[in-house]
């Protein structure tokens, strides 16, 4: 298994997926691609490493309120 620190993105990070333009949080590194998990949570997709660049302020903003308001909404 790859290392994450293998490249310039770090466990729990929220990246762009620039593929599929979706943002994610980093979750693990493994085969050479990026495990990323949707701010809301649910089912992780890879994302290949040159595709994915740091989330803009705003972006990862935005990630946290729909992350936090997620977990709060659990009955």
């Amino acid at each position: 298994m790859e290392q994450l620190t293998q490249h310039p993105f770090e466990r729990h990070q929220f990246v762009m997926d620039t593929d599929s333009g979706r943002i994610g949080e980093v979750m693990d590194f493994q085969d050479g691609l990026l495990q990323l998990r949707p701010p809301r949570g649910g089912v992780e997709w890879d994302c290949r490493p040159e595709a994915a660049r740091a989330a803009e302020p705003g972006e990862e903003l935005s990630a946290r309120v729909a992350q936090a308001n997620h977990r709060h909404r659990r009955w």
